[in-house]
């Protein structure tokens, strides 16, 4: 009985074990399903998102690689075209700058564009940067002041070169010139202003401060000539260039040889200008002393002048002599004044450095609207030879004409500030530096008259202020005379005159087909300061004529030549100021060599 009790619980344990058996595998079973079925929705969605991106790096991939080879080609360009530059890093620093702030418009054909706006961003900066300088004196608020406008200034010609930047083949050729004279006044606008400065600390940390700012106003001159050689190597000719920078196009022309664009006042100008009998063009606004005419003054004409007026603005100025300082402001274009000749009509003033005046502000007479046209009238400064600097005329403007008149003083008599200027059959009467500025600037066919100067001075006549290889500036004297005014005669054995002397490093003057009388002293030309720029100024002579014209016992500096006939042709009046402005303004002008 026993034994069969124990058989039947074992026989039950031995069920149990078989059941919870059962039970093990079947867990286990389904665990291994879950897991499983996880694996494979894990494995799922790894593929499926490794598709997804292969899928969009298959998408991206040619962009990429396109992108990849755009930014190497701009590296490229860059690195080409700052070779060109005299600042190198500065160039490479700015562009790379410019390009990772805004990639999307980095481009090759914007890469010029890029160069100007990095210059107008420093700009910005310098006033920021010079207004938290104490100003201890009088003169260096004024010089300040100046500075304020002469930034404005050169924003606003920098905002003009960054809208013809673009390095197409047609449109940078055709603006080439434009951009080689903005940027050209630019550097002079800089350079002015820190020289408004007296010497000392002041005027060094103003130096410092437009560094940067004038090494990029540099390297974007430097890259014009280098974009434009640049499109030289797609072979366009010569011929081609002249074509697309002029685009003549007979159609361009009316029956009178006159351009189409000219306003229909202009027209009428010009073409009664264009007949010996036709008289006086119509004048818009009549100045005269006596009462007899509109108004009285030339500055009350000039304000009176319509905000918008369109066509070309005439004021008659009768004889007298009118002590006032006028401006012909920015925003005065086309205008232009006659007299009723240069010692009947005179505009008189007598502003000068020794008085306390910055030598900038001392000008009787003030040129700045584009287009500023000025015949049959004398300017004045009569401060005398002991004031120093006192201008007669300060010129700004672009496409500046000055026909048959006179400029007296004595030290910076004529002040060619800026942009291109032509004077015709004009008089130009000083002592010291009395032809100076930083302009592209023609006189043709003019007296230049050396006057006494105060006693232990010496006379120069030209004082050109380049600062840069690459600004396309330059004083020019093509068919003049220069000799002694009435008052050196007695004293001119005693007194040294000189052609010119170097006031900036790059001082580039040319004196071309000139009577030179016995006045200049055989070593022609002064140096300004030591060696400053006798390796780096261009000084040349062509073809003069008359006893101070023999080169023999000239200076012997690297930088003074006596050049060639075809070296000569570069300053004459259209490659050196794209004269076709001249003509269509209506005044006389010789191309080319006499």
């Amino acid at each position: 009985m026993v034994f069969q009790d124990f058989d039947k619980i074992s026989e039950r344990r031995r069920l149990e074990r078989e059941q919870k058996f059962k039970k093990r595998v079947t867990i286990a079973v389904i665990t291994l399903f879950v897991l499983l079925v996880i694996i494979a929705a894990g494995i799922f969605v790894i593929v499926s998102d490794n598709t997804k991106n292969s899928t969009k790096q298959e998408k991206k991939a040619p962009q990429t690689q396109e992108s990849a080879k755009q930014v190497a080609h701009i590296q490229r360009v860059i690195k080409s075209v700052c070779n060109a530059t005299t600042y190198k890093e500065t160039c490479l620093s700015s562009l790379k700058k410019e390009v990772k702030k805004n990639p999307s418009a980095a481009h090759p054909k914007e890469i010029l564009k890029l160069a100007i706006e990095a210059t107008n961003d420093e700009i910005e900066k310098v006033l920021d940067k010079a207004s938290s300088f104490k100003f201890k004196t009088p003169r260096e608020k004024a010089a300040f002041d100046d500075c304020i406008e002469l930034i404005e200034n050169a924003k606003q010609e920098l905002n003009d070169s960054i809208s013809h930047a673009r390095v197409d083949v047609r449109k940078l050729t055709k603006n080439e010139p434009e951009l080689n004279n903005w940027l050209s006044a630019v550097m002079s606008y800089q350079q002015t202003c820190i020289d408004g400065f007296p010497e000392g600390k002041l005027k060094s940390d103003m130096e410092k401060t437009f560094k940067a700012a004038k090494e990029l106003t540099s390297n974007s001159l430097a890259m014009v000539s280098a974009l434009t050689s640049l499109l030289q190597s797609f072979q366009i000719s010569k011929s081609n260039r002249r074509l697309l920078a002029k685009e003549p196009n007979s159609s361009s022309m009316d029956k009178d040889g006159l351009p189409r664009w000219i306003s229909h006042e202009d027209r009428r100008m010009l073409k009664g200008a264009a007949r010996a009998d036709a008289g006086k063009p119509k004048p818009n606004a009549v100045v005269a002393k006596d009462g007899s005419g509109d108004f009285k003054t030339i500055a009350a004409a000039l304000a009176a002048m319509p905000a918008k007026y369109e066509g070309r603005y005439v004021i008659y100025v009768k004889a007298g002599v009118y002590d006032e300082t006028v401006t012909v402001t920015k925003k005065m274009v086309n205008v232009t004044i006659f007299g009723d000749g240069s010692q009947k009509t005179i505009v008189t003033g007598s502003k000068n450095y020794a008085d306390g005046v910055q030598t900038f502000r001392t000008a009787t007479f003030v040129a700045l609207g584009e287009g500023f046209m000025a015949q049959a009238i004398g300017f004045r400064n009569t401060a005398g030879p002991q004031k120093h600097q006192a201008v007669a005329v300060r010129v700004q403007a672009d496409r500046t004409i000055f026909l048959n008149c006179r400029f007296e003083g004595y030290q910076d008599t004529l002040y060619v500030q800026a942009h291109r200027q032509y004077y015709r059959s004009c008089v130009v009467v000083g002592t010291i530096d009395f032809i100076f500025g930083d302009a592209s600037a023609i006189l043709q066919n003019c007296l230049i008259l050396v006057r006494k100067p105060v006693e232990n001075q010496q006379n120069i006549v030209t004082a050109q202020g380049r600062i840069d290889p690459h600004e396309t500036t330059g004083i020019v004297l093509q068919n003049c005379r220069i000799e002694p005014h009435k008052d050196l005669v007695p004293a001119k054995a005693k007194v040294k005159s000189y052609l010119g002397r170097p006031w900036k490093e790059y001082s580039r003057t040319i004196i071309m087909e000139s009577t030179i009388e016995d006045l200049i002293h055989p070593d022609g030309w002064l140096p300004w300061e030591g060696d400053k720029g006798l390796k780096t100024l261009y000084y040349a002579e062509f073809n003069n004529k008359g006893p101070g014209s023999k080169t023999k016992a000239r200076v012997k500096w690297q930088g003074y030549h006596v050049i060639s006939k075809e070296e000569a042709k570069k300053y004459t009046v259209q490659p050196f100021l794209q004269g076709d402005w001249i003509t269509d303004m209506g005044a006389p002008v010789h191309f080319g060599l006499y």
